[in-house]
């Protein structure tokens, strides 16, 4: 079987012997794979990982093989990957946190995969594999920032910052909850293609550097309730400017800066919360899928690549102006 591993900076292909589970571990035949912005951190050798995992956390398949002890699956059921493969529910802690799938347990970038059976949920049924890719990361994430964390409801608002995969999601859970969106980019087409998901406003950023105060603006002075802040440093103190009274602002993203100048004296009259958002655990997994299929929505594929591909993908990645999610079909 092929697989792909990274270390020391590097992104390897090799030939292996098929792997067998252990016990409490699932053999999944991976079916699709998809890519995150942390995986080129991973690649670029400054994110945590162990040298020579197996890349990418987000993947779906068929399981293949039980090891001993394994309950609750079968040969032939299909899954989809837990980025957090040890957080059943609750709040993240140190225990739950302590290994991510693609950094310090193989992920899914091969023919085969060996995941804990507590990292796998059953795949939605109205999603195909690459479709359900997408969802252990970028999916997971967008939900936990709108509604376990940022608590967002009916009539509500939500600015989402960015078009990725994170900010897709995002748009089209909030919509689903029946939530206005608004939508920050430097793009008039990304901004366009959000739309499409059901984005109600843009804002282009190059275009309206001063976005917090144009969106105090057309909120006639309210401002938003929930921000889905993948921007970083370089945009938190604009989302803190733009939140309502009482709002929450879910960061994830880093892309702009990693330290951020805040005045105080807007959280404090904001009475805002700042929420550190790390994906998610299986039980929201779960209940994010039934909305999925209830509500049928489908992940926004920006690009497809074959497993020899991999390191296209990372480049594609790598260049920016995604709108969605890259996925390496197996």
């Amino acid at each position: 079987m092929k697989r792909w591993t990274v270390g020391d900076g590097t992104l390897a292909m090799a030939e292996v012997a098929r792997p067998e589970p252990g016990p409490g571990e699932v053999l999944v035949q991976v079916k699709a794979a998809s890519i995150n912005a942390r995986d080129l951190g991973i690649r670029g050798g400054f994110y945590p990982h162990r040298a020579g995992v197996v890349a990418l956390s987000d993947g779906a398949g068929i399981v293949a093989g039980l090891g001993a002890g394994v309950e609750g699956w079968a040969v032939g059921d299909a899954v989809v990957g837990c980025f957090f493969p040890f957080w059943e529910s609750g709040p993240s802690n140190a225990d739950n946190h302590r290994a991510t799938l693609g950094a310090q347990l193989d992920g899914f970038l091969a023919d085969y995969a060996v995941i804990p059976a507590s990292g796998l949920v059953k795949k939605p049924e109205t999603l195909d594999f690459a479709e359900a890719a997408t969802l252990p990361c970028a999916a997971l994430t967008a939900w936990s920032a709108l509604f376990t964390e940022g608590a967002l409801k009916p009539g509500q608002h939500a600015l989402v910052i960015g078009t990725g995969g994170v900010a897709s999601f995002a748009v089209m859970f909030a919509k689903m909850a029946g939530a206005r969106v608004t939508v920050i980019s430097s793009s008039d087409a990304r901004l366009a293609q959000a739309a499409t998901l059901g984005a109600d406003d843009g804002i282009n950023y190059v275009d309206v550097p001063e976005w917090d105060a144009e969106l105090l603006s057309r909120t006639g002075g309210r401002g938003v309730d929930v921000v889905v802040e993948l921007g970083g440093g370089g945009t938190l103190a604009k989302s803190m400017a733009a939140v309502a009274v009482g709002g929450r602002i879910a960061v994830i993203g880093l892309i702009s800066g990693v330290v951020a100048t805040l005045p105080l004296v807007n959280i404090l009259a904001r009475a805002a919360r700042i929420i550190g958002i790390t994906v998610g655990h299986r039980e929201d997994f779960r209940a994010m899928n039934a909305a999925i299929d209830l509500h049928g929505l489908k992940p926004v594929i920006a690009g497809r690549f074959g497993l020899e591909q991999a390191a296209d993908c990372y480049a594609a990645l790598e260049a920016g102006g995604v709108f969605g999610k890259l996925v390496i079909e197996v």
